[in-house]
């Protein structure tokens, strides 16, 4: 069986360790194994205008640079075509089909979009985009044929609303849509990192990012200066790493090999986590530790991204290009969606 997996990623500033750890690595995960037949990323700028219409200069200016962030950290656009949703005008025709397919009362209990609203505070300023957007993420899984959708627990809901919808089009007019699958990635992979100041996730509002383009001063600072164990005070008090920042980092990217060459006093995490439980291990030294293995992984992702931004324009010229491609693609789908509906009225000229 043929697979076509589409991600999406929401331009709301440059990419930070929380992504990489949730969504870039999986992309690249599923990008080396090269087990697919077409993999595509979207860029979701027109989702990201639900919540941000006021404010179309940041969600423009942010496209260009999470696209750079994921060149950077290594899609591959000859294995890996990255698009930008509103370069795909079809998909706009495709959710006001499907809009009629689903109801307000089933939206609102969508548990992303209820969570999402919280988040927000909008209670009764919900902007009409906004409830709506699992039915345009539909559209954008729906209109390329889409077979797998990799998401992490919290966007499941999205991929169940959009196989609802699919089965409601195929039970009406004609089952021209395949059902999409939600694979949910291991723990490791999905997880969120906190921010750097123990809060739940890393936010941009809340400045505790440590972003794929910082450089090294910069990361270096960040990690000196995040949460740990504030009972911690002497390096021989026990220590906890519940809720420890910088172990939660450590858990999602230290492997044995990163002790051998950075820490060879002990062998893996298991060892590092027993001796700072007891106590007799500093924090700066672990920090220090996770600084080194964070820049084996952000050093040739800055290297590469300096690379790119001497060449923005070849960028551009990527997404314009891919985004004809993917508009080819959903075309061909909207004219099997007129055909099943029976609105092809094109087919009268030929009488």
């Amino acid at each position: 069986m043929s697979e076509t997996i589409l991600s999406g990623i929401r331009p709301t500033g440059n990419l930070h360790l929380g992504h990489y750890s949730s969504a870039v690595r999986l992309m690249l995960e599923i990008q080396n194994k090269g087990d697919y037949d077409n993999f595509f990323v979207m860029i979701a700028d027109t989702q990201a205008l639900t919540d941000n219409a006021k404010n179309v200069d940041k969600v423009k200016n942010n496209v260009i640079q999470v696209a750079i962030d994921l060149l950077s950290a290594g899609l591959d656009p000859n294995k890996t075509t990255i698009f930008i949703q509103s370069q795909v005008p079809e998909l706009f025709e495709m959710t006001g089909y499907f809009l009629n397919l689903v109801t307000v009362s089933r939206l609102k209990r969508n548990p992303t979009i209820k969570e999402e609203i919280k988040q927000r505070s909008f209670e009764n300023t919900i902007p009409a985009g906004f409830l709506t957007y699992p039915v345009s993420q539909a559209a954008d899984i729906l209109a390329f044929n889409t077979t797998i959708v990799p998401v992490g627990d919290d966007q499941a809901p999205m991929v169940e609303q959009t196989r609802e919808i699919a089965q409601s089009f195929n039970s009406t007019y004609a089952p021209i849509f395949k059902m999409p699958k939600a694979v949910i990635p291991k723990e490791s992979m999905s997880a969120r990192l906190p921010g750097t100041d123990g809060k739940l996730k890393m936010s941009k509002s809340a400045g505790n990012c440590i972003y794929l383009c910082d450089d090294e001063a910069t990361v270096k600072q960040k990690i000196m200066s995040a949460y740990t164990d504030p009972t911690h005070i002497k390096v021989s008090d026990p220590g906890k790493i519940e809720g420890n920042v910088v172990f939660g980092y450590l858990d999602a990217f230290a492997k044995d090999e990163h002790f051998k060459k950075y820490l060879s006093e002990y062998k893996n995490m298991d060892e590092l986590k027993a001796h700072y439980q007891k106590g007799g291990l500093g924090d700066v030294k672990v920090k220090l530790f996770l600084n080194n293995v964070l820049e084996e992984i952000l050093s040739p992702i800055r290297a590469k991204r300096a690379e790119l931004e001497q060449n923005i324009d070849k960028v551009y010229e990527m997404l314009f290009n891919n985004g004809k491609k993917m508009s080819k693609i959903a075309a061909k789908k909207i004219q099997e969606i007129h055909g099943a509906m029976g609105i092809n009225y094109e087919k009268f000229l030929n009488k």
